[in-house]
């Protein structure tokens, strides 16, 4: 089994993605061996009895793509995929109010997602966090902050970006979110990886998981 492809989660997240579309990127999955799909949460239902009987896990994101809606809607949003089959959730940080400084929110909110995720007395299975700092947008000394908070407040992974921001992951971010959190969490690389060479370098300097709508890069 390709390594790398192991560590994908397959994604569709576009706007036009129709059922169809979702159909197959569950069977590409279940093909190449991807560790997830990554789909917008109308369709988690969908893609958790389309992959009942995988080893593919069900990512949806949660206040994607801007995270500036209020920490109650992400809730609800996390809780209801999880009830729907999602296995692990990636949500986007307020950006805005880390700008602003407003650090003990984002603590809260990232915490209060984190339990919502891991809670297994609900009757559902416990779900990954994944929290999306969106590099592209941040200083540096924003992306230490972030990431330590993430890790310290519960987040399985640090997610770089959306895919949908003015930049995706990058080797010199990954390096430094390693550098951060050490062993303490996780890193998901998104957005523009479009060849091996990439992802073998991201997954060198730290990264364990990466978010690709496209695939064919890594065959052969």
């Amino acid at each position: 089994m390709n390594e790398l492809l192991k560590r994908v989660d397959l994604t569709n997240l576009r706007a036009t993605a129709t059922s169809a579309d979702i159909k197959e990127l569950c069977e590409n999955a279940k093909k190449y061996g991807c560790a997830t799909v990554c789909v917008n949460s109308c369709y988690v239902g969908y893609a958790s009895w389309l992959l009942a009987k995988s080893k593919v896990g069900v990512c949806t994101v949660v206040g994607f793509p801007l995270g500036a809606m209020a920490g109650d809607s992400k809730m609800f949003e996390a809780i209801n995929a999880k009830e729907c089959g999602a296995t692990e959730i990636d949500m986007v940080i307020n950006v805005g109010l880390l700008k602003s400084g407003e650090m003990d929110y984002l603590a809260e909110e990232i915490s209060l997602l984190a339990a919502a995720c891991h809670d297994k007395e609900d009757g559902n299975k416990r779900a990954k966090l994944k929290v999306i700092i969106e590099t592209c947008y941040l200083t540096d000394e924003e992306k230490v902050a972030v990431s330590r908070i993430a890790v310290e407040n519960g987040a399985d992974y640090v997610k770089t970006s959306t895919g949908f921001g003015t930049g995706g992951a990058t080797v010199a971010d990954i390096e430094l979110i390693r550098k951060t959190i050490g062993t303490k969490g996780k890193i998901k690389a998104s957005g523009g990886i479009r060849d091996k060479k990439t992802a073998e370098a991201l997954v060198k300097a730290g990264a364990d998981r990466l978010g690709m709508s496209d695939v064919s890069c890594l065959l052969g």
